[in-house]
């Protein structure tokens, strides 16, 4: 028996760039969507939401017992959020951590974790419950305030959006990468957002100046103090876009004998207490915070961390603002209010904006409530009515139920009852007849009257609607008031640090040095001021080029072929006993050009610089730093021409020798000084090009170097004495061999 051959299916052909784009795309809005970004009405994002429900769902509101967090989390992946168990539990803990949440939404029992990074315990081993916070954000959840969807297997509903009786997305913050956007909002003081809303509420229009003189700015649960200027974090809330930087909170103790130190009680936010102790341990062995002698992490309960400076005469100031500048103990939080406008639409909002699209939500969900509980009255009120009825004529209404088959349709008949009410008193209990309970149900009939006639008003006035959503606000604010120990604001404001300088050696220990450059280009430092006769060691082949004596706070200068000047940290330079490290490693200096000079910048000084032609001009050295890799452009060469020299300008005179042996003389003043440029002739030459120059007083003479670095003195130079842009003469007698002044960059 031969096996039949299906025919192979049909191929579609399908364009990958729109495949990809399309696939992309609906990634980009899963992430947006159900992940990245919170709700503008509720400030979560759906795990946080799904977390809530759940533990809601489990009745572990405020005051009842704790359940294990494992039952949480397997609620949450089997039931709402299909994602990792161990990404579920991280966003539960997060809502549990008093030092990451300014308002804890989930009151956790076990070990939560702590501000110095430490992991939580498994969730097998932790325990937890709602806080009053949450709760908030869950009233009215069952009377139809918000609309539910269906779960991701279609099983369970789940709310698109919570009630969010508390302001949720300023209060606690959020922060969040999506695809493309991203999201990063600070926690803010609850009772301040409170009086900016009700502020909202009587003047719709409200300038953002005006908000934030109720929301002054971030209340970070870690505390620390915010030193950015008022227009700035005006501008931040204008624009949904800025940063805050904050500071450690410090204070100084006095010790016996004139001593002191510093005491840390409050760190910035999300900064890791043992990784700033860490950082600050590492700059201290690399001798990186002169100022300082020892950090101790003293803290129990509370932050302490304890600073001791080197030395009792040093300003407490200038040390804690080089550690601002050098760690963590100064962070800045950026403000980024990209949200998701009613759930759908991401998009950067202002502080207004955001405020009021929470009342818009707040006035909506009261609307829902409201219209809920009046169908809840209208049925109650239409089931009193029937045994009201039924009291009235309470013996027929027995004869009926007695005497009848069909008891219901008969009293609908003879009584024109509704089904319900109908239903209602067949369903009544013998207990319910007596004359007390009539009392009861008359008593209640009159006070849901009221109560649906006020329900009614209350829709359909918008005045009445927003001032009880005022009303909820203000119970709020009362909740968490700045008396409350929970509502106290954290987080202080400071202006400007008061020292505006620091000097560099609150940055770095001034130490001695020698910087020692090969003729290859490998650099490094040496420590202490070592002699000439010091043996260094090289490379094989390789050599000393430049010996520099300096401090560790000094900088480097380069000068190159190019015309370029580099500079270089001497802190930064390799040490130890090893070659060091290309210095090509450190700028960007092509292969193709060369060092001319390398020496210590001293501030104020005026540099004369000249290419092979023998163009060149005076320059300050200040104008020729620059802290980049690609250095400074200041002596313009083209073609084949090059930098070849740089002296520092001391004397009255500029003398020039070119590769021909030529030398010239002239005075200093027909050199034009400027920052960049091909500058003016100092020397002609019919072959060949500039060899050095040098800058010097005539009265004392010129000195020259030979090659065993001897000095000699020439003076009576005056048939040597000419114009800029002479051709020179050879030099004098005895003037060492070839075109070199010799003695070093800098040399009398």
């Amino acid at each position: 028996m031969t096996k039949a051959v299906l025919p192979p299916e049909p191929e579609h052909e399908i364009n990958l760039r729109e495949a990809l784009e399309e696939r992309y795309l609906a990634y980009a809005l899963s992430t947006i969507m159900h992940r990245a970004l919170p709700d503008v009405r509720d400030g979560l994002k759906p795990v946080h939401r799904r977390v809530l429900f759940a533990m809601r769902q489990l009745r572990l509101e405020p005051g009842q017992g704790f359940k294990k967090s494992a039952r949480v989390v397997g609620d949450v992946i089997g039931r709402y959020h299909p994602h990792g168990d161990q990404s579920v539990y991280d966003a539960l803990v997060r809502l549990a951590q008093d030092f990451s949440v300014r308002y804890p939404l989930v009151d956790g029992q076990g070990n939560f974790g702590n501000v110095d990074g430490d992991n939580a315990a498994a969730m097998r081993y932790t325990e937890a419950r709602l806080t009053p916070v949450a709760a908030l954000l869950l009233d009215g959840l069952d009377e139809d305030t918000v609309d539910f969807r269906e779960t991701y297997d279609g099983e369970d509903r789940e709310p698109i959006v919570l009630p969010g009786a508390f302001p949720q997305l300023l209060a606690n913050g959020a922060s969040g990468i999506a695809v493309g956007m991203a999201t990063s909002i600070p926690p803010h003081n609850a009772a301040e957002l409170c009086d900016a809303a009700l502020h909202l509420i009587k003047h719709p229009n409200a300038r953002t100046e005006k908000l934030v003189e109720f929301v002054k700015g971030p209340d970070f649960p870690t505390g620390g103090i915010v030193v950015e200027p008022r227009a700035a974090i005006v501008e931040a809330y204008e624009t949904g876009r800025g940063g805050f930087r904050v500071r450690a909170k410090w204070e100084m103790e006095e010790l016996p004998r004139g001593l002191w130190q510093i005491v840390v009680t409050e760190i910035p936010y999300q900064v890791q207490k043992s990784k700033l102790v860490e950082k600050l341990a590492e700059l201290l062995q690399a001798r990186k915070l002169p100022l300082l002698e020892d950090v101790r992490d003293e803290s129990a309960e509370e932050i302490r961390l304890v600073l001791v400076p080197k030395s009792k005469t040093v300003e407490p100031e200038h040390l804690m603002e080089s550690l601002f500048r050098a760690s963590d103990l100064e962070s800045r939080f950026p403000l980024n209010l990209n949200v998701l406008s009613a759930g759908q639409v991401p998009g950067v909002m202002n502080l207004r904006e955001v405020l009021r699209a929470w009342l818009e939500h707040r006035k909506e969900v009261l609307v829902r409530r409201s219209r809920f509980r009046l169908d809840k009255i209208e049925k109650r009120l239409e089931v009193l009515e029937g045994y009201l009825k039924a009291y009235l004529n309470l013996d027929e209404v027995i004869r009926i139920i007695r005497e009848e088959d069909e008891p219901k349709p008969a009293l609908m008949k003879r009584f024109k009852l509704t089904d319900n009410q109908a239903e209602a008193i067949l369903n009544m209990r013998l207990r319910s007849l007596r004359k007390l309970e009539e009392m009861e149900i008359r008593g209640e009939h009159k006070t849901l009257t009221t109560e649906q006639k006020e329900l009614k008003a209350l829709v359909k006035s918008d005045a009445k609607l927003w001032e009880r959503v005022a009303d909820e606000i203000r119970q709020v604010k009362t909740t968490f008031g700045p008396k409350t120990k929970l509502g106290a604001r954290r987080t202080h404001f400071s202006d400007a640090p008061n020292v505006e300088y620091v000097p560099m050696e609150a940055m770095i220990e001034k130490e001695p040095v020698t910087v020692v450059c090969s003729k290859k280009g490998w650099i490094r430092t040496v420590k202490g001021h070592v002699g000439p006769d010091t043996e260094i060691k090289f490379k094989e082949g390789d050599g000393a080029r430049f010996t520099l004596h300096a401090e560790t706070t000094d900088k480097i200068l380069l000068f190159a072929t190019d015309g370029r000047f580099y500079t270089l940290d001497v802190a930064k330079l390799p040490g130890g006993r090893g070659h060091g490290e290309p210095v090509r490693l450190m700028i960007d200096l092509d292969e193709s050009r060369e060092i001319v000079e390398l020496f210590v910048h001293r501030p104020g000084r005026k540099l004369l610089v000249a290419s092979h032609e023998g163009n060149g001009f005076v320059v300050p050295e200040d104008e020729v730093v620059a802290m980049r890799r690609a250095g400074k452009q200041v002596l313009n060469v083209t073609g084949t021409d090059e930098a070849v020299a740089c002296a520092v300008v001391q004397g009255d005179h500029v003398a020039a020798i070119g590769e021909n042996r030529k030398l010239v003389i002239f005075p200093l003043k027909e050199v034009n000084e400027m920052t960049r440029g091909k500058g003016v002739r100092l020397q002609r030459y019919k072959d060949g090009g500039l060899g050095d120059l040098k800058t010097f007083t005539l009265k004392q003479g010129l000195i020259a170097y030979d090659r065993s670095d001897r000095a000699r003195t020439f003076d009576g130079l005056k048939e040597w004495l000419g114009q800029r842009g002479q051709a020179g003469r050879l030099p004098p007698k005895g003037f060492p061999v070839g075109h070199k002044f010799g003695g070093g960059f800098g040399a009398a």
